[in-house]
């Protein structure tokens, strides 16, 4: 070997290995990445789940012309297709990838999936000779025994991989089509559970603030006139149909406006204690959770207290309730506690397993199961109490729960 080759071959060297420096200087300057790391067979896992879950979301919306439209690019990655195309049981919901023209015929495809819920393979019929699409599978998207559409995958010859590929595909849809139905039917559950609540406040106790008032009109027309004031922003919260969920400040306010027209028929009669920390007011909760709590005390300890007799009901012992609402860290802890006849604890057991036939049992029941749902079984109504001993009732709030915010 010449001096000249040696010199070359020490310059190709010294530039392999400068590049090798380099490369290696960029790799550990950035990180890491899924696909710089595993095998190939990894790699595709990793894509396929990845694909799976941003292709999810719209879906948990059910299945309807726009969570189809930002699904179906997804879903035609994952099945590695032509073209894919959903439907429900009248139309085509969206179409994606080549050959849109068949998109009018395939209804007529899937007429018989639809009715009978079995999945079919078919030819496309096209008289384009340009046009890749000539077989399709179409798979029924079930939910409870319910077909709601189709999911429709062409190919340009049959394949019976796409074909249990797309079963698998449409399964998986279908899974996220009955969550998006657990969630509807979540949100039902509740607005009945609330409708529930407000056929609770008592005819009764609306003809009663009433006649309060209406004793007023004469003896203190201002009086009167306030009274009538906290009586329609009461009933206006207590039936808005706007959100789940509150504030514990306007919760807080409505139970006052209540008791305001509590304190215009009984008076002396009703002592109220209120204690809360600033720092919990912007708190959210369930709508409609503490009112039942406190109605449910006036109801039973001081329009269903006995009045011994030649007492006017003016001189009965004062009945009082106290509320409190402080500040316990990642929490906000209410207490709803008076001094009434109490409740038998095991007559307290029967109404918190569902036992209840009453409208108090309705009502502390209701309200123990909606803050189970919302915040977990770790947050339900807590109830100390025994015949002649009062009730005392405290529940926790997170200051912070995803997905619950005040309205």
């Amino acid at each position: 070997m010449t001096g000249a080759s040696v010199a070359v071959l020490v310059v190709l060297v010294a530039l392999l290995l400068g590049t090798g420096f380099l490369l290696g200087r960029r790799t550990a300057a950035r990180p890491l990445r899924p696909s710089d790391v595993g095998t190939p067979v990894e790699h595709a896992t990793f894509e396929t789940l990845h694909t799976a879950s941003l292709a999810a979301p719209p879906l948990r919306a059910g299945l309807t012309e726009e969570s189809a439209r930002r699904s179906a690019r997804r879903l035609r990655s994952l099945l590695g297709t032509d073209a894919l195309c959903l439907t429900d049981r009248e139309r085509v919901l969206v179409w994606d990838g080549a050959g849109h023209h068949h998109g009018k015929d395939v209804m007529g495809h899937i007429e018989a999936l639809l009715e009978g819920g079995r999945g079919t393979a078919f030819d496309s019929g096209c008289a384009d000779l340009d046009c890749p699409l000539r077989w399709a599978v179409a798979v029924p998207l079930t939910v409870e025994n319910r077909v709601l559409g189709a999911l429709v995958a062409y190919a340009p010859r049959e394949s019976a991989v796409l074909a249990r590929a797309a079963g698998e595909v449409a399964r998986w849809v279908c899974v996220q089509l009955e969550l998006a139905e657990l969630d509807r039917s979540r949100t039902q559950l509740i607005e009945a559970e609330i409708k529930a609540l407000r056929a609770q406040i008592s005819p009764h106790f609306i003809f009663n603030s009433l006649a309060a008032i209406a004793s007023f009109v004469r003896t203190d027309p201002e009086q009167a006139r306030e009274l009538l004031l906290e009586f329609a922003d009461f009933t206006r919260y207590s039936f808005r149909r706007h959100g789940e969920f509150t504030t514990l400040a306007d919760e807080l306010h409505s139970i006052d406006q209540y008791l305001a027209l509590v304190r215009a028929r009984f008076g002396k009669r009703l002592s109220v204690t209120l204690q809360v920390a600033p720092e919990v007011l912007p708190v959210a909760l369930p709508f409609l959770c503490l009112q039942p709590l406190v109605e449910n005390a006036v109801k039973h300890g001081l329009e269903g207290a006995v009045t011994l007799p030649g007492t006017r009901t003016e001189e009965a012992a004062p009945f009082r309730i106290t509320i409190s609402a402080l500040d316990a860290g990642s929490e906000a802890e209410v207490v709803i506690e008076d001094n009434g006849s109490g409740m038998d604890p095991e007559r307290l057991r029967g109404i918190l397993r569902g036992e209840a036939t009453t409208s108090t049992g309705i009502g502390l029941l209701n309200v123990d199961e909606r803050l189970r749902q919302v915040y977990g079984d770790g947050y339900g109504l807590v109830i100390e109490t025994g015949i002649g001993a009062g009730m005392r009732i405290t529940l926790r709030l997170p200051k912070y729960r995803a997905g619950v915010h005040g309205s």
